[in-house]
Protein backbone atom coordinates (compact mmCIF):
# COMPACT_ATOMS: atom_id res chain seq x y z
CA UNK A 1 0.00 0.00 0.00
CA UNK A 2 1.43 3.37 -0.90
CA UNK A 3 1.17 6.29 1.45
CA UNK A 4 0.29 9.59 -0.15
CA UNK A 5 0.34 11.53 3.12
CA UNK A 6 3.12 12.37 5.51
CA UNK A 7 3.98 11.06 8.95
CA UNK A 8 5.18 13.66 11.42
CA UNK A 9 8.47 13.06 13.19
CA UNK A 10 9.21 13.12 16.93
CA UNK A 11 9.32 16.92 16.97
CA UNK A 12 5.60 17.23 16.28
CA UNK A 13 3.85 19.59 18.64
CA UNK A 14 0.48 18.88 20.25
CA UNK A 15 -2.17 20.13 17.87
CA UNK A 16 -5.08 20.47 20.28
CA UNK A 17 -7.47 19.16 17.60
CA UNK A 18 -9.58 16.07 18.16
CA UNK A 19 -9.26 13.60 20.98
CA UNK A 20 -10.72 14.05 24.43
CA UNK A 21 -10.92 17.64 25.65
CA UNK A 22 -8.03 18.45 27.95
CA UNK A 23 -5.64 15.86 26.53
CA UNK A 24 -2.91 17.16 24.22
CA UNK A 25 -2.84 15.46 20.83
CA UNK A 26 -0.20 15.12 18.15
CA UNK A 27 -0.75 14.98 14.41
CA UNK A 28 1.09 11.85 13.32
CA UNK A 29 0.00 11.69 9.68
CA UNK A 30 -1.76 13.86 7.10
CA UNK A 31 -3.52 12.78 3.92
CA UNK A 32 -5.08 14.65 0.98
CA UNK A 33 -8.20 12.45 1.10
CA UNK A 34 -10.34 10.84 3.82
CA UNK A 35 -9.99 7.19 2.70
CA UNK A 36 -6.23 6.87 3.42
CA UNK A 37 -6.70 8.47 6.85
CA UNK A 38 -9.47 5.98 7.57
CA UNK A 39 -7.23 3.10 6.41
CA UNK A 40 -4.46 4.32 8.74
CA UNK A 41 -6.78 4.31 11.77
CA UNK A 42 -8.15 0.93 10.71
CA UNK A 43 -4.58 -0.38 10.48
CA UNK A 44 -3.91 0.92 14.00
CA UNK A 45 -7.04 -0.86 15.19
CA UNK A 46 -6.04 -4.10 13.46
CA UNK A 47 -2.75 -3.92 15.36
CA UNK A 48 -4.48 -3.54 18.75
CA UNK A 49 -3.69 0.17 19.12
CA UNK A 50 -6.21 1.98 21.40
CA UNK A 51 -7.95 3.89 18.60
CA UNK A 52 -10.41 5.46 21.04
CA UNK A 53 -7.54 7.85 21.74
CA UNK A 54 -7.31 9.01 18.13
CA UNK A 55 -9.20 11.32 15.80
CA UNK A 56 -9.39 12.08 12.09
CA UNK A 57 -9.54 15.84 11.67
CA UNK A 58 -10.48 17.52 8.39
CA UNK A 59 -9.17 21.03 7.80
CA UNK A 60 -9.98 23.77 5.29
CA UNK A 61 -13.61 22.72 5.03
CA UNK A 62 -15.71 23.72 2.04
CA UNK A 63 -19.32 23.12 1.06
CA UNK A 64 -19.66 21.42 -2.33
CA UNK A 65 -22.97 21.08 -4.17
CA UNK A 66 -22.78 18.56 -7.00
CA UNK A 67 -25.53 19.16 -9.56
CA UNK A 68 -27.11 15.85 -10.54
CA UNK A 69 -29.47 16.97 -13.27
CA UNK A 70 -32.38 19.11 -14.41
CA UNK A 71 -35.61 18.94 -12.42
CA UNK A 72 -38.83 19.17 -14.39
CA UNK A 73 -42.40 18.97 -13.17
CA UNK A 74 -42.63 15.46 -14.64
CA UNK A 75 -39.52 14.31 -12.77
CA UNK A 76 -40.79 15.89 -9.56
CA UNK A 77 -44.10 14.05 -10.02
CA UNK A 78 -42.26 10.79 -10.68
CA UNK A 79 -40.06 11.21 -7.58
CA UNK A 80 -43.14 12.07 -5.52
CA UNK A 81 -44.95 9.01 -6.88
CA UNK A 82 -42.04 6.82 -5.85
CA UNK A 83 -42.00 8.23 -2.33
CA UNK A 84 -45.77 7.97 -2.11
CA UNK A 85 -45.67 4.35 -3.25
CA UNK A 86 -43.21 3.46 -0.47
CA UNK A 87 -45.40 5.21 2.09
CA UNK A 88 -48.45 3.46 0.65
CA UNK A 89 -46.66 0.12 0.93
CA UNK A 90 -46.00 0.77 4.62
CA UNK A 91 -49.61 1.75 5.28
CA UNK A 92 -50.88 -1.13 3.15
CA UNK A 93 -48.81 -3.65 5.09
CA UNK A 94 -50.12 -2.26 8.36
CA UNK A 95 -53.71 -2.49 7.13
CA UNK A 96 -53.01 -5.87 5.54
CA UNK A 97 -52.00 -7.33 8.89
CA UNK A 98 -55.49 -6.66 10.27
CA UNK A 99 -57.45 -7.56 7.14
CA UNK A 100 -58.69 -11.14 7.48
CA UNK A 101 -59.43 -11.54 3.75
CA UNK A 102 -57.61 -10.23 0.66
CA UNK A 103 -54.69 -8.60 2.44
CA UNK A 104 -52.84 -8.35 -0.86
CA UNK A 105 -55.66 -6.18 -2.22
CA UNK A 106 -55.27 -3.79 0.72
CA UNK A 107 -51.52 -3.51 0.10
CA UNK A 108 -51.85 -2.94 -3.66
CA UNK A 109 -54.62 -0.37 -3.16
CA UNK A 110 -52.53 1.56 -0.62
CA UNK A 111 -49.50 1.55 -2.93
CA UNK A 112 -51.56 2.88 -5.87
CA UNK A 113 -53.22 5.58 -3.77
CA UNK A 114 -49.85 6.56 -2.24
CA UNK A 115 -48.19 6.77 -5.64
CA UNK A 116 -51.02 8.89 -7.05
CA UNK A 117 -51.05 11.42 -4.21
CA UNK A 118 -47.25 11.46 -3.97
CA UNK A 119 -47.08 12.32 -7.66
CA UNK A 120 -49.66 15.08 -7.27
CA UNK A 121 -47.88 16.61 -4.29
CA UNK A 122 -44.47 16.32 -6.01
CA UNK A 123 -45.71 18.11 -9.12
CA UNK A 124 -47.50 20.83 -7.17
CA UNK A 125 -44.51 21.44 -4.89
CA UNK A 126 -42.19 21.80 -7.88
CA UNK A 127 -44.61 24.06 -9.75
CA UNK A 128 -44.81 26.33 -6.71
CA UNK A 129 -41.07 27.09 -6.96
CA UNK A 130 -41.78 28.78 -10.34
CA UNK A 131 -38.42 27.74 -11.79
CA UNK A 132 -36.28 29.17 -9.02
CA UNK A 133 -34.53 25.82 -8.56
CA UNK A 134 -34.86 23.63 -11.63
CA UNK A 135 -32.11 21.18 -10.74
CA UNK A 136 -31.36 18.42 -8.26
CA UNK A 137 -28.14 18.31 -6.33
CA UNK A 138 -26.21 16.60 -3.57
CA UNK A 139 -24.52 18.75 -0.95
CA UNK A 140 -21.49 17.64 1.05
CA UNK A 141 -18.78 19.11 3.26
CA UNK A 142 -15.25 18.28 2.13
CA UNK A 143 -11.87 18.99 3.62
CA UNK A 144 -8.62 19.85 1.84
CA UNK A 145 -6.57 17.72 4.22
CA UNK A 146 -7.19 15.00 6.81
CA UNK A 147 -4.94 14.56 9.83
CA UNK A 148 -4.69 11.53 12.09
CA UNK A 149 -4.29 12.85 15.61
CA UNK A 150 -3.27 10.69 18.56
CA UNK A 151 -3.05 11.50 22.26
CA UNK A 152 0.48 12.81 22.86
CA UNK A 153 1.48 10.00 25.22
CA UNK A 154 0.76 7.37 22.53
CA UNK A 155 2.09 9.25 19.48
CA UNK A 156 5.44 7.42 19.25
CA UNK A 157 3.74 4.02 19.50
CA UNK A 158 1.26 5.00 16.75
CA UNK A 159 4.10 6.21 14.49
CA UNK A 160 5.87 2.87 14.90
CA UNK A 161 2.73 0.92 14.01
CA UNK A 162 1.98 3.11 10.98
CA UNK A 163 5.62 2.81 9.90
CA UNK A 164 5.04 -0.93 9.44
CA UNK A 165 2.05 -0.16 7.19
CA UNK A 166 4.30 0.96 4.29
CA UNK A 167 4.90 -1.76 1.75
CA UNK A 168 2.56 -4.33 3.24
CA UNK A 169 -1.14 -4.84 3.59
CA UNK A 170 -2.77 -4.77 6.98
CA UNK A 171 -2.76 -8.17 8.70
CA UNK A 172 -6.10 -9.79 9.14
CA UNK A 173 -7.06 -10.18 12.79
CA UNK A 174 -10.56 -11.48 12.24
Amino acid sequence: MQRTGTISGPAAMPSGDGGVVGRPTVTIATYPEYAPAQRAVDYLSDNRFPVERSAIVGTDLRLVEDVLGRMTTGRAALAGAGSGAWFGLLIGLLFGIFTPVNWLGAVVTAVVIGAFWGGVFGAVAHAMTRGSRDFTSYTSVRASQYSVNIDADLADQARQVLGRMDGQSAPSTR
